[in-house]
């Protein structure tokens, strides 16, 4: 930053600006243009924006001296009003800055205009709105101009000083829009008063209210007689204004008023400020011929500017000041130049303005770049640690970033023995850095978690109930110290943070902040060690959590709780049951109590009958534990359920029968073992298992046997063995009971099938009868045997009779029948006809088949439409056949005489075997009326042979162009 350039600068705008039209007297701007008025009545503008210049004269028609007033110009530089005083009295004009001749108000005449307010917010290039012009005779007067009209509008008394009339010499408007209309603030300034005035409406209205009410004014009395009232603007509304007075004001419309006093600006009793200008910052102050630049904030002179003038301005000296607030720019002028006073960054300092008064929050907005920011941060935190408001300094330490380094702050708190506000310094710290500082954040994280444990173990050394109270410090810094993990989870070591956690015994910390990083095992093993059953849970139900916890502290927990593990584990679906049957088993060896739910039981049978689980190991468990109930009703009702019934090519059981055996051996279920060994199809082991349990239950397994008669009849004798040796009766009375057992077996044993199980000295009598019945029974079964063999000779004799009649079978063909393929007569002699191989001709005609339904075929066309029509697999059948055939016929068959030999007489040939499979392959029965028919339906009509000859009849395009064209006679 440049110190030596000033803020302020003059430099000469024009030397000889009046043009001879006399000497200036006034001046105005607005939008890089300069109004002049001259003391030869003529106005001179200047546009330099465009570089433009010309002359008005007010003073034509009007007789003696004129001279110009007052001149007065809008913010935009398009509307002029001057006031013009001559011997003739006083006349206002106005011009437009398109006009070459200016226009008399007339409705001003005789009325000296001082000073003039335009509407900022309203006013445009065509319209000068509403606007307001103070006299010297304390009127105010309202007035509009449109530029296409050539004149005024209208123009509207408004309101007069009655207590105390003195001349307007300074006059402001402010419009705001509101939801009722707009509203109107209006500053007007005598050399002893500023009146102010505001209401909604219109300008009339607000300025009619004030004939019922008193006008709010404030009084400064003194000894200058010319009062100026000027507003700074910024965007078009004013931001603060300055009085020109007996003494000056700064205030925004109804706040913060500040008097300045003269004595300390001017160098002598007799030198008074004449003439003000307003900048952002600062009060532009003339006095004599010397601008001198006043900090409005600080109340110092911080320049004095000096001005050129020529030898014949000398005498009078600079006349005033004005300012273009649209531009920036502010101009003195004397009796002829015209200087321009340009600002150069005037804010670059008021931060340090602000610093100096401590208005921190100012001198914040004002600063320029991080190191001053930091200069205002580090007097505040100097300031605050000076009284020992050491949080505060913190917060403001930590906003420091370039003029003090980080160990030096932290050297302050530790060597004033401020922990707590340390803390708050690494966590300002922290909150004002980058992501990119990464290695500078987990530092001092790390840090400000030691110091949280630190301020933690205090509070427990301080009091020891502190954990106990809900409202206490302890409880308050826990919190905050949970929640600084929880922003910082991300940015933390964890290895040294659960270090550090560990080492200062914070368990419940540790905890949370595992599971902030979703270190699950360290939060399950410690509710475990706890006896937080529940909200172990809670945590492995979580969907982050690793599905793999869930088996290693299954054991665990279902020693733990076992209702709410196994109600857990139904609720997850995802779980693998097979994984599970360590924690299960481990439960399962716990005993009991009888009327006690078993939760595993419950959780297996969950798993077998909703889940439909295959797993073997899964099935064989839940089978022990049934096997281990006194009650083995659920496990025969487990081994007669077929899990698998129903699936493809899969097992109606998923456990393992060999081990299932076993088990139930070892406990003693029997009836459950004479069920694994009938489902192993053990059947003589079932039933005599089932004989040492229940005579009915081997009944029973014997009956089972369905597809092996032998075998049935094997378990029924071994139950009737063991019937007859248990019995204990009488012997005849045995004999009844053996008697009636072999009715149960429904036929299957006879008397005969038992008696060896009878003593040797057993009586004959109580035999008497079941013998008799089943000698009966053979009686019938030979009856029976006789028919059927009666039936078969019969049937015999009709198929010798059906065989001879068929050797006598003839069909009567006419000799115009014809081939049902070729269409030529089936009698005709030909020699193409005998070249049907593997056939004997008859005479000069070709071999032929005649069927049943009257259709006869050549042989060669019969075999060559059967191959046709027929399958691919069945035409090579065949035509291997027929080539079978031929090669057969080849080999002499018959004696020189023509005769046939004795062998084939006697015997079938391999010839005739291969012929009558030939006849059996394509004569089983007629291709028209048969099968070969229905299946051709479905066969395209032309084949994939006779594709090219479908091609053949295709149409295609050719080049008419070159073919001639031939006439034909009709």
């Amino acid at each position: 930053m440049d110190q030596v350039r000033q803020v302020f600068t003059v430099d000469l705008l024009e030397r000889y600006a009046a043009k001879g039209r006399g000497v200036i007297t006034c001046m105005a701007a607005g939008n890089d243009v300069i109004v002049l008025g001259t003391s030869k009545g003529w106005i001179i503008r200047h546009d330099f924006g465009v570089g433009d210049s010309y002359d008005i004269d007010l003073s034509m028609g009007r007789t003696g001296e004129q001279s110009i007033h007052r001149v007065f110009v809008d913010p935009g530089g398009s509307h002029c009003i001057a006031t013009v005083i001559g011997s003739g009295g006083a006349d206002t004009y106005y011009t437009h800055a398109k006009w070459s001749k200016p226009r008399v108000l007339s409705k001003l005449k005789g009325l000296v205009v001082n000073t003039v307010a335009w509407n900022r917010q309203q006013i445009t290039e065509a319209s000068t709105k509403e606007v307001i012009l103070g006299t010297d005779n304390g009127q105010l007067h309202e007035i509009s101009v449109d530029e296409k009209d050539k004149r005024e509008k209208y123009m509207k008394f408004l309101f007069e000083l009655a207590e105390l009339p003195e001349a307007f010499m300074g006059l402001q408007m402010e419009t705001a829009s509101t939801s009722n209309g707009t509203r109107y603030y209006v500053m007007a300034v005598t050399p002893t008063r500023m009146y102010s005035f505001t209401g909604i409406g219109s300008l009339d209205t607000v300025f009619a209210s004030y004939l019922e009410r008193a006008v709010h004014f404030m009084e400064l009395p003194g000894e200058i007689p010319n009062s100026e009232l000027h507003f700074f603007i910024k965007q078009r509304r004013a931001v603060h204004f300055a009085w020109l007075s007996g003494a000056d004001g700064d205030e925004n419309f109804v706040e913060n008023k500040a008097l300045l006093n003269y004595a300390k600006l001017c160098e002598g009793p007799e030198a008074k400020p004449s003439s003000l200008a307003v900048s952002e910052f600062h009060f532009l102050v003339l006095i004599g011929n010397k601008v001198k630049v006043l900090n409005r904030i600080s109340e110092q002179i911080i320049e004095e500017l000096q001005f050129d003038l020529t030898s014949e301005s000398a005498s009078r000296g600079i006349i005033g000041l004005c300012s273009d607030a649209s531009a920036g720019l502010f101009y003195a002028y004397d009796q002829s130049s015209i200087f321009q006073v340009s600002v150069n960054d005037e804010g670059r300092d008021m931060w340090k303005v602000y610093l100096d008064m401590k208005e921190y929050a100012a001198a914040l907005s004002n600063c320029r770049d991080p190191l001053q920011r930091d200069q205002v941060y580090l007097v505040q935190a100097e300031a605050a640690f000076s009284t020992k408001d050491f949080l505060r300094a913190a917060s403001f330490f930590a906003k420091i970033n370039y003029i003090l380094s980080f160990e030096e702050i932290t050297l302050k708190f530790i060597s004033a023995n401020e922990q707590d506000a340390l803390r708050t310094f690494l966590l300002r710290k922290l909150d004002n850095l980058t992501k990119d500082d990464k290695c500078q954040i987990t530092m001092i994280s790390t840090w400000a978690t030691e110091l949280y444990l630190d301020k933690v173990n205090r509070l427990l050394l301080e009091d020891d109930t502190a954990s106990e109270n809900r409202n206490s410090e302890y409880q308050s810094i826990i919190k905050e110290f949970r929640a600084f993990l929880s922003d910082c989870k991300d940015v933390l070591d964890e290895a040294t943070t659960m270090r550090l956690l560990e080492s200062y015994g914070r368990v419940d910390e540790l905890v949370y902040f595992a599971g902030l990083k979703e270190q699950y095992e360290i939060v399950v093993h410690h509710y475990i060690q706890q006896g937080e059953a529940k909200k172990t849970l809670e945590v492995l139900q979580k969907p982050s959590v690793p599905v793999d916890l869930q088996y290693k502290f299954a054991p665990d927990l279902i020693m733990l709780d076992a209702y709410e593990t196994v109600e857990s584990w139904m609720a997850n679906k995802n779980l693998n049951p097979r994984k599970l049957i360590p924690a299960m088993m481990r439960y399962s060896s716990e005993p009991h109590a009888k009327n006690e739910t078993h939760e595993v039981i419950k959780y297996l049978e969950f798993c077998v009958h909703r889940l439909l689980n295959e797993d073997t190991g899964v099935h064989n468990l839940l089978l022990c534990l049934y096997a281990k109930q006194e009650d083995d009703s659920a496990l025969l009702r487990f081994l007669q359920c077929k899990f698998g019934k129903g699936r493809a090519s899969g097992p109606e059981f998923f456990y393992d029968p060999k081990y299932a055996l076993r088990l139930c051996l070892k406990e003693r279920r029997m009836r459950a073992c004479v069920h694994i060994y009938s489902m192993m199809s053990m059947h003589e082991e079932a039933v005599a298992l089932a004989l040492q349990v229940d005579p009915e239950l081997a009944m029973a397994e014997a009956d089972k046997v369905e597809d092996d008669e032998e075998l049935r009849k094997k378990l029924w004798l071994m139950v009737a063995k063991h019937v007859i040796e248990q019995e204990k009766g009488a012997k005849r009375e045995n004999i009844r009971k053996a008697i009636a057992f072999l009715k149960e077996t429904d036929g299957l044993l006879k008397i005969e099938d038992i008696l060896p199980f009878f003593p040797d000295f057993a009586l004959i009598d109580d035999f008497k009868e079941a013998i008799c019945s089943s000698l009966e029974d053979y009686n019938k079964q030979i009856e029976l045997l006789k028919q059927e063999m009666n039936d078969a000779t019969h049937g015999a004799d009709n198929i010798r009779n059906d065989i001879s009649a068929l050797a006598q079978r003839y069909a009567v063909v006419d000799r115009d029948e014809e081939c049902g393929v070729c269409h030529r007569k089936i009698l005709a002699a030909s020699a193409d006809y005998r070249m049907a191989r593997g056939y004997t001709s008859v005479g000069p005609m070709a071999p032929f088949y005649v069927f049943p339904c009257g259709h006869a075929f050549h042989a060669q066309c019969l075999i060559t439409h059967v191959t046709q029509c027929t399958t691919r697999a069945q035409a090579e059948y065949i035509l291997d056949l027929q080539k079978q055939l031929t090669l057969l016929d080849g080999n002499p068959r018959r004696e020189s005489n023509g005769g046939l030999t004795e062998e084939s007489i006697t015997s079938m040939t391999p010839a005739d075997k291969i012929r009558s499979q030939l006849d059996d392959a394509i004569a089983g029965e007629c291709p028209f009326c048969g099968d070969l028919m229905i299946r051709e339906i479905s066969l395209p009509f032309i084949s994939q042979e006779e594709a090219y000859q479908d091609s053949s009849w295709e149409i295609k395009p050719q080049n008419l162009g070159n073919q001639r064209s031939l006439s034909l006679a009709i």
